[in-house]
């Protein structure tokens, strides 16, 4: 009898683990195909946003420093600055009611919100250096170390576990950096002192760390503070810290004295004017639609897959770089890239690995059940 006992109350403590860590899993048997498959077409199309908005603004970042644009304050205020189209999406997306908790003091939740918005502005910052000192390429590559700081970050604060896949990972990663680094002379940037070169390499990594951070932090004010993944909280979540990112990058732009030769950057800007307002806003517009797309995965996903998913469409970035800017892909880049590759696939069939053990671990505990409440 006690052995029975014993049996039931571990079937009932997994069956709430299951039901709390991955509801997805435990949906697909219940659910229907045909939303199930909907599940999966809204993941498909956040991926894209993710990919496409991605790309786009490190190419038009890359494009506004190639032109004549020198404002690492304006590149950091663009990044953040097109959280207004988001605000609209708010008000067709009413508040959860759903919820059992009360909400978290004001206070906390201002605390949240500046805490996350000068993290992006510090982060951002950081990025625009990197595209300012590096070739887009080199600058793509680098930012692939962010799964790996990921993959830490999410040790410390997500209880996430080191396999052998992800080791190896982080090592080819870590490897793909060093390739870059070294193999600085043969970039395009013969015209770029050797000092700025360095500042953009560690600019760049801290950035792709500092991103990672976020994610990860993210992940735990869902848990520990807001305890929901309502999406309205979600893009709350990305429209107030943005707007403080925004804000503290014009008190940036300000401080530093670039906003008195923003006029002359404009007048002198090789595509014209109005091509460097276009290339300032459509950047703008691609970094939101990226954020929607990594809003919708940590949604309906997790911020380890997005993370995942943004690495992955890094190392199509040097290749349009090739291709619109000029960049060269020599031998060494070309291994980097490669490398990069198969540290990011490395990664991902982790995540197919887990994924998959998941269901199996699922669907074992529905049929256990499903044997207790007929019996």
């Amino acid at each position: 009898m006690a052995v029975a006992d014993q049996e039931l109350e571990l079937q009932v403590t997994a069956k709430d683990k299951v039901s709390n860590e991955a509801p997805s899993s435990t949906n697909t048997n219940q659910i229907p195909t045909t939303k199930h498959y909907r599940w999966w077409l809204r993941v498909a199309v956040y991926i894209i946003f993710l990919l496409a908005g991605q790309a786009t603004a490190t190419l038009l970042g890359g494009l506004y420093y190639d032109k004549g644009g020198n404002s690492k304050w304006m590149a950091t205020f663009v990044q953040s600055a097109g959280f207004p189209i988001l605000i609209p999406i708010l008000f067709f997306i009413p508040p959860s009611t759903k919820s059992t908790t009360s909400p978290p003091p004001v206070a906390t939740i201002v605390l949240v919100y500046l805490f996350f918005g000068l993290l992006l502005t510090g982060d951002n910052l950081m990025y625009s250096y990197g595209l300012l000192y590096l070739p887009v390429s080199t600058y793509s590559l680098l930012c692939a170390t962010q799964l790996a700081f990921n993959a830490l970050f999410s040790f410390l604060f997500n209880s996430q576990k080191f396999t052998a896949l992800i080791i190896n990972s982080l090592i080819l990663l870590t490897v793909s950096a060093s390739l870059v680094a070294v193999n600085s002379d043969s970039d395009n940037s013969s015209n770029i002192p050797k000092g700025k070169y360095i500042i953009g390499f560690f600019c760049t990594l801290g950035a792709s760390a500092g991103y990672s951070l976020y994610l990860s932090l993210l992940q735990v004010s869902f848990e520990k503070v807001f305890k929901s993944e309502n999406f309205r909280v979600v893009l709350e979540m990305q429209i107030y810290p943005s707007m403080v990112a925004a804000a503290g990058s014009v008190v940036g732009l300000f401080a530093s004295g670039e906003w008195d030769g923003l006029k002359m950057e404009m007048d002198g800007y090789e595509k014209g004017s109005v091509s460097y307002i276009m290339t300032l806003l459509w950047t703008a517009i691609a970094w939101q639609i990226c954020s929607v797309g990594i809003l919708g995965l940590i949604f309906e996903v997790s911020s380890l897959f997005t993370n995942v998913i943004s690495t992955l469409g890094l190392p199509v970035v040097p290749v349009l770089a090739v291709i619109f800017f000029g960049d060269k892909m020599d031998g060494v880049k070309a291994i980097a890239l490669v490398v990069a590759v198969w540290g990011s696939v490395s990664y991902v069939y982790q995540h197919y690995l887990d994924d998959s053990k998941l269901k199996a671990k699922t669907g074992l505990l529905v049929r256990a059940n499903d044997g207790c409440d007929n019996a």
